[in-house]
């Protein structure tokens, strides 16, 4: 998961589905033009394979793909997904045919044969068959969750021996793992040379003719020194396999330890995937992947990528009808929670991973053309090796070689059999070291250990690269497209002002200040309309507040304000919810409050929120027309966003209780809405720039190097960033060229981007298909370009340019990543 604590945030939106990848302006003459090595066809890799040299093949391919593995892993998770279909239709068959003959008796749920009311193996066949009639049997999602002693809304305990007795139970979140290589298995490969073997056979025979010829005492030198080659060469390409297999295995574990957020005892903790247990209650989001087996608590709009299960591309939507979830698949759209009912082994997912083995191997685009220099070095060095051999046997059996003497090495018809081999030996030794010294065996090598060196350095700064081609593409960056939220700046966002009507709050948190209804009004909307936590310990400690950033500020502010989370959310209950939308900057929530009354709340960027506000309340309480005010209320956020804040605006609207839907279905494809609301408060969020990152940008824009900020945030305030970090150095660079909207970008031909983009410094109000937009456009300008970001609106982009970077936990990856590229 990328970024996972700022899935939600005002700048953030949807993990767009993958796209085709297209291999442009690729010369089908040159096996080693590869376009995109990411993505490249079997076909494309096993074209330049066939072109490379294979007289040392084992060697010269270790370091990349292998293709034949590949396809094989390909082939068993296809079985293995057939396989699964198959045996569920049947089970679904039987099931379909023993209901008709039970006339559709309820089975008792289980009695009680343990810790738990229900085993390990009913829950598997109910995962493994998406059995919704076991389901209901069990009572449903909250029957389940009973039976599991799970609280659906705060979920399990949490405690050492909770968690243990869980593990004990239904098992625990890893699957077995094929062990890695030992060094000895390195050692018998690295010998398995072609060359090496030749080497070793011409060692044995002139060890063996030199001994006979000049005795033990000198005649060992020549086959003794090329055995000692050989042996060196062997142990030395033993030692730097097994070290980069180490390393590699290093790199995995530490990739696949991802931390998400679960719901334990009321309280949302981040944990690691591998301690996730059956139980627990754990919050989806859009671009999170499913970390286990489960059945949907409750969901809005949720919808679910399955292909990585299926294989069909098609999104799958959640809802109490279709309730299961498969460990692995994607969130593509939507909100919801999930009961975990099976992890590890026991789901299709960890099957999967225990029955393939990761084939660490890939090419990077310096590897793909370094492999064919080696080969035209190699060519060349073997013609060499073939007519040096040739000129010397023709030498040789002419009798021009001669002895230090003079006399002629061979004599026709008289010079012994034993001395012809021996001269013949040295001869085919010559040639044979032509070859080992032309064919540049280490340079593939070479070229992928400093490459795995440089990704351990680079974890050792807390930044964990994905593929090895980051590395090389990262010192060969022309421009670099950064994100401004927890890149540029801390991500520590505060409410610093607020506008309630036409009142500015000084100070702003103060509640009495604001009238009764507006408060009230206020603190159910950010109450409700959140994917953020509010937690309040029973000892009487501190708040804890969870969620994005930009929720956290808010809902931090309110809690000043006097809200009482779980209180205001018990008062009314969520009809539906529109999840927060990169495209349209906002997301709301219907309620239906204790009187049969509806609200519908809305929240998101201030000018746009603004622009569908009719009326405001004024400081009384009283509703009051718009029109007249709107332009003090733009004034207000231009202010704010001049000074560099964040503005978020919060509206509601009644609605008419008749006109809601009144089925399950109609609420799921209800559109709220979001015209003639009513503007109930403005807010400047404060998040301070990110010390050290106006250094970083200097030293990358005297490198060269142009930095660029691409955000969702208000064009002000992306361009008062970008004054206070130095990628803008004045107001005057700050023209229409060089700060412009995504929405104007977008409307752009695709010629008139490419003359754009160059110019292009500050993109603000940008959606994730416009900083697709941008990096492609910069792409096919000749530009490389670096790309850093930490939601799941930069996905997109990051994407596209092959690089992806998780952030750790104190968010120190971007400024040293700027740095580094300098």
């Amino acid at each position: 998961m990328l970024g996972r604590e700022n899935d939600n945030d005002v700048e953030a939106g949807p993990r767009l589905p993958r796209e085709e990848e297209e291999e442009d302006n690729v010369d089908p003459s040159d096996p080693f033009d590869v376009a995109d090595t990411k993505n490249a066809s079997l076909e494309t890799l096993r074209r330049w394979r066939q072109a490379a040299l294979v007289l040392n093949a084992t060697r010269r391919f270790r370091y990349t793909l292998n293709l034949k593995k590949h396809e094989a892993k390909i082939q068993r998770l296809r079985m293995i997904r057939a396989h699964a279909q198959v045996i569920r239709a049947a089970l679904l068959f039987r099931l379909a045919g023993d209901r008709q003959f039970v006339s559709g008796k309820r089975v008792a749920p289980p009695s009680l044969t343990g810790d738990y009311a229900v085993d390990l193996e009913q829950l598997s066949s109910m995962n493994r068959d998406h059995d919704t009639t076991s389901l209901q049997q069990f009572g449903g999602v909250k029957g389940l969750s009973d039976l599991l002693k799970t609280n659906s809304e705060k979920g399990i305990a949490g405690d050492d021996a909770d968690l243990s007795k869980r593990k004990n139970a239904f098992g625990s979140n890893t699957y077995p793992r094929k062990k890695g290589r030992t060094f000895w298995t390195f050692l018998w490969e690295a010998w398995q040379d072609l060359t090496l073997i030749i080497l070793i056979i011409a060692a044995a025979v002139s060890l063996g003719l030199g001994i006979k010829t000049e005795g033990f005492e000198e005649g060992w030198y020549d086959g003794g020194s090329i055995a000692l080659a050989v042996l060196l060469v062997i142990m030395v390409t033993a030692v730097s396999d097994y070290r980069q297999s180490l390393q590699f295995q290093n790199l995995n574990e530490e990739k696949q330890n991802i931390q998400i957020g679960v719901m334990r005892d009321g309280r949302i903790v981040k944990v690691s995937i591998f301690d996730i247990v059956v139980g627990d209650v754990i919050p989806l989001r859009i671009g999170d992947q499913v970390p286990a087996d489960g059945v949907l608590i409750s969901g809005h709009s949720l919808a679910i990528d399955e292909s990585s299960m299926t294989g069909e591309s098609k999104i799958v939507h959640k809802d109490q009808k279709s309730p299961f979830l498969m460990s692995g698949c994607k969130v593509a759209d939507g909100v919801g929670s999930m009961l975990v009912t099976g992890v590890g082994i026991n789901t299709e997912w960890g099957l999967l991973m225990a029955s393939i083995v990761d084939d660490t191997g890939e090419e990077t685009p310096l590897q793909v053309r370094l492999n064919g220099l080696a080969t035209f070095i190699g060519i060349v060095g073997l013609a060499v090796a073939a007519a040096v051999l040739t000129v010397l046997l023709a030498r040789y059996f002419t009798g021009y070689t001669r002895n230090h003497d003079g006399t002629a090495q061979f004599v026709k018809g008289k010079t012994k059999v034993d001395d012809i081999l021996d001269g013949v030996v040295k001869i085919v030794t010559v040639a044979v070291t032509i070859v080992v010294v032309a064919v540049p065996e280490g340079l593939p090598l070479a070229v992928t250990l400093t490459l795995a060196y440089s990704m351990r350095k680079m974890m050792a700064d807390k930044a964990l690269v994905r593929r090895l081609s980051a590395c090389e593409t990262m010192g060969s960056a022309t421009t670099i497209c950064s994100d401004k939220t927890g890149t540029l700046t801390l991500n520590q966002m505060t409410v610093v002002e607020a506008y309630v009507g036409r009142k500015k709050m000084d100070p702003p948190d103060d509640a009495s200040q604001l009238h009764h209804l507006i408060s009230s009004l206020l603190i159910e909307g950010i109450a409700h309309n959140t994917q953020g936590n509010v937690y309040v310990p029973k000892d009487g400690g501190d708040t804890e507040v969870t969620g994005s950033p930009t929720e956290k500020a808010i809902l931090s502010w309110a809690v000043k304000l006097g809200m009482k989370f779980d209180a205001v959310r018990a008062e009314s209950t969520e009809l539906h919810v529109f999840p927060f939308n990169s495209e349209k900057k906002r997301g709301g929530v219907a309620l239906q409050m204790t009187s049969s009354d509806v609200h519908i709340h809305w929240k998101g960027a201030a000018e746009i929120v603004l622009a569908s506000c009719t009326k405001f309340f004024d400081s009384d309480g009283h509703l009051q027309s718009i029109d007249e005010e709107k332009d003090f209320f733009k004034r207000a956020i231009d202010d704010m966003a001049a000074r560099s804040l964040r503005c978020v605006a919060i509206a509601y609207r009644p609605f008419d209780s008749d006109k809601v839907p009144g089925d399950d279905a109609g609420l799921d494809n209800w559109v709220l809405p979001d015209e003639d609301l009513v503007l109930l408060a403005v807010v400047g969020i404060k998040d301070p720039c990110r010390p050290g990152v106006k250094d970083a940008v200097r030293i990358c824009t005297a490198a060269g190097v142009k930095v660029r900020m691409v955000t969702g945030d208000n064009i002000q305030t992306a361009k008062a960033i970008a004054l206070e970090c130095g990628i803008l150095s004045s107001n005057e660079d700050a023209t229409e060229a060089t700060v412009i909207e995504g929405r104007v970008f977008r409307a752009y031909s695709d010629k008139e981007r490419e003359q754009m983009a160059k110019r292009i410094t500050v993109m603000g109000r940008s959606s994730p298909s416009d900083k697709l937009l941008l990096v492609q456009a910069l792409r096919k300008c000749g530009e490389v370009v670096a790309v850093t970001g930490d939601g799941t609106n930069d996905a997109p982009a990051l994407h596209e340019i092959l690089v992806l970077l998780w952030a750790s936990k104190e968010r120190k990856l971007q400024r040293k990543a700027l740095t580094s590229l300098s």
